[in-house]
């Protein structure tokens, strides 16, 4: 057999092998879901976690005939369940709906039971969240020029939902930033903060808006700023951090699902489709949109962006402020 011969069957084979291939990945795709799905929750019942989590698994059970059971594993700042997911098969069938946390933690603990980058597989950004900065009506500032003034001249606080969380972090970039000392009040997640912010027991805080949107018009307290990279529709006339002169704070809060590392492309490319087609159903975006978030509905190249852009971002932060948890 000469050489030409030898060398046009060896590309007919691996063409047919690929167009095998591609076949057993469209068989697959179409059959799945073939059986139940579980959702992994890293978070109680009754959270904002919790309730996007049941909304778009609702839908997908509605769309494709088959259970979708929200699984809550709380515990860990959301790790417990993130392992679960990370060494659960990768065919598609256990599935993660992760917020931010899920690449701050590499940068806030010292051991991690599982690798963000190697472990997962991203399949779509669901939705965006960003913080609101907020100080109750006993603050004078009226702007965040004027709080940072207020601050040079005198110690103020700001409090947190606890160690290593989102509203941590942005507090300790607006000290770094503007170059204040601010006072760090840890509290034990959003209720109790808001309470204390409310009643003026604390000078300032980061909220997250999905907790800051039943006083959004109340005039309980007053809005100096806004995370992330674009303004709230529901309140157009705060400003971002960026447009008043500071930046860093542009990382976005989110929700989003990922499968174990290695699930086949076809069926990532399903969840992530139908998961996109379920937020941007009318009533889907109502519902996150009167939660305070922004929906988005991403392929998976769109949500490995945001994660690989983002992680680098909060690990900045975290090691300026010489964050460390146990």
């Amino acid at each position: 057999m000469n050489k030409s011969r030898r060398t046009w069957l060896a590309q007919a084979g691996t063409l047919a092998g690929a167009a095998m291939l591609g076949t057993v990945g469209q068989a697959r795709a179409q059959n799945y879901p073939s059986k139940p799905i579980r959702l992994v929750v890293p978070y109680p019942a009754g959270g904002g976690t919790d309730t996007v989590g049941r909304m778009i698994g609702q839908r997908l059970s509605e769309a494709w005939g088959q259970p979708v059971v929200v699984d809550n594993k709380p515990g860990a700042s959301g790790m417990l369940g993130n392992d679960i997911v990370a060494k659960a098969a990768p065919d598609g069938y256990t599935v993660l709906l992760a917020i931010t946390a899920l690449i701050q933690s590499p940068s806030l603990y010292k051991r991690m039971p599982y690798d963000v980058n190697k472990d997962f597989t991203p399949v779509s950004l669901i939705a965006k969240s960003s913080d609101l900065f907020v100080v109750p009506n006993r603050v004078q500032a009226n702007s965040l020029r004027e709080f940072i003034a207020q601050a040079k001249a005198g110690k103020l606080s700001y409090g947190s939902y606890g160690n290593g969380t989102s509203s941590h972090l942005h507090g300790e970039l607006l000290r770094q930033q503007a170059g204040i000392e601010l006072t760090h009040v840890p509290y034990k997640g959003a209720a109790p903060l808001l309470n204390d912010l409310l009643g003026g027991q604390v000078d300032s805080a980061f909220v997250d808006v999905t907790s800051a949107y039943p006083y959004l018009t109340s005039g309980k307290f007053k809005i100096l700023g806004i995370t992330g990279t674009q303004r709230y529709k529901a309140i157009p006339n705060v400003a971002t951090f960026a447009e008043q002169g500071l930046q860093g704070f542009e990382p976005s809060g989110w929700f989003a699902l990922f499968l174990p590392a290695n699930a086949p492309k076809d069926v990532t490319a399903r969840l992530a489709a139908e998961a996109s087609r379920i937020v941007k159903l009318p009533e889907i975006t109502q519902k996150l949109a009167g939660m305070g978030l922004q929906p988005v509905g991403s392929a998976p190249q769109e949500l490995a962006s945001v994660v690989s852009g983002d992680m680098p971002k909060w690990a900045r932060i975290v090691r300026d402020a010489h964050i460390q948890l146990d």
